[in-house]
């Protein structure tokens, strides 16, 4: 039997099933809307707060307005002046906000329904104002996305047409489909919850003054792995090691490059590819504590000391992540290695679980830490990457 494409939410179950069953039958396979995922009066962020975070000068905002009559799309980019919003139409255009999990702890603590997944795969919760009629026209997102509902009503048309046509508009900001036939129509109501896995073309248009919480993933392209892998390489590469033919036999063609040549091109290249499993790990996690950073985030101006970090853990304060730092680590055995914007830290694991996803360090923590983890941790807070926050 085909999985359902509309289930309802319960009590104890927000994804209307278990998360293993949702990520066997559904996770990047097929479209799912979960009635009832929140509770309906579900605001952590208001309209006019919104707008004033698209005026902050680290916002990433854009507005977005249909013109019905040159069926035309425009977009613009900010950060925005907050005069312009009430001089905005009554209809037919979006605000929307990226990284706002970063800035606001309401919106941030939506996180937490999603922890069946790698916290490393999520990417941040744009948010979204529209006024009736507001959409981005019809699109294809290449990452998963849970589209949850605030305030309002949306009209969701998708397509699971395997042949439904990729092509955009030409001369658009936008990357709107050139042609769109919705195979589903829904009306979502406040608190629903929308699953599209990656490719499948969507419409989203606001039936009345709306607000979409949208918990996007991070799918870096090969394109952008393989250029990460070759910079990584390239810096760690013996510049000794070059192009070498030993075996060169005379040529018969001087400016052929023959099957012998592109051999040993290929076994060369071959050799830096084949990583072990340390030194893989070791990139990915460089390559995903960086990808897609939220924006960067100031040291503090003092790096706090080994005797002033104990002091403040003692004054009923943790040391947790930045909002703005993306965290991972690999497990090594008791050990693990942290890694902060690009950078590589030796914990204990279970330190390492207390600042990547956990509740942060405590003066428990920080006692029965060894000389070499604390000064580990002095470095991640002289760098920002934890900060302090009270208990």
């Amino acid at each position: 039997m085909a999985a359902a494409f509309e289930v309802d939410a319960t009590a104890r179950q927000r994804l209307g099933m278990s998360p293993a069953r949702f990520l066997a039958e559904y996770w990047q396979k097929q479209p799912l809307l979960i009635r009832g995922a929140y509770p309906t009066d579900l605001a952590p962020l208001e309209p006019g707060d919104l707008a004033g975070l698209a005026c902050e000068p680290f916002a990433l905002a854009r507005i977005v307005e249909y013109h019905r009559g040159a069926d035309r799309w425009a977009l613009r980019q900010g950060p925005f002046d907050e005069q312009q919003f009430p001089a905005m139409p009554s209809e037919d255009w979006t605000l929307l906000v990226q990284d706002v999990d970063k800035w606001d702890d309401d919106v941030r603590a939506l996180l937490a329904d999603f922890g069946f997944l790698p916290s490393w795969r999520i990417d941040d919760i744009m948010v979204s104002f529209a006024a009736p009629g507001g959409s981005v026209g019809p699109h294809i997102d290449q990452y998963d996305v849970f589209l949850i509902q605030g305030l309002g009503r949306r009209r969701w048309r998708i397509s699971t047409d395997a042949a439904a046509s990729s092509a955009f508009l030409p001369d658009a900001d936008l990357r709107i489909l050139e042609s769109f036939a919705a195979t589903h129509d829904w009306v979502v109501e406040p608190g629903d919850m929308l699953y599209l896995p990656p490719g499948v073309p969507h419409f989203g248009e606001a039936m009345d003054a709306c607000m979409t919480y949208s918990v996007g993933m991070r799918a870096p392209s090969t394109a952008e792995m393989v250029a990460d892998l070759a910079d990584h390489l390239a810096e760690r590469g013996d510049d000794t090691a070059r192009y070498a033919d030993p075996d060169l036999m005379p040529a018969r063609h001087s400016a052929e490059i023959d099957a012998t040549s592109l051999g040993r091109a290929r076994k060369q290249l071959r050799a830096l590819a084949e990583m072990d499993e340390s030194s893989l790990g070791d990139w990915l996690g460089r390559m995903f504590s960086r990808y897609r950073s939220g924006g960067q985030h100031a040291a503090p101006p003092t790096p706090p000391s080994a005797a002033r970090i104990s002091q403040r853990l003692r004054s009923n304060t943790r040391l947790v992540r930045n909002p703005l730092s993306r965290m991972v680590y690999l497990r090594d055995g008791k050990l693990a290695r942290v890694f902060a914007l690009g950078q590589a830290h030796a914990l204990p694991l279970a330190l390492a679980r207390a600042v990547c996803e956990g509740d942060g360090i405590d003066a428990s923590d920080w006692d029965a830490a060894s000389e070499s983890a604390r000064d580990q941790i002095v470095a991640l807070a002289a760098e920002g990457h934890i900060v302090f926050q009270r208990s």
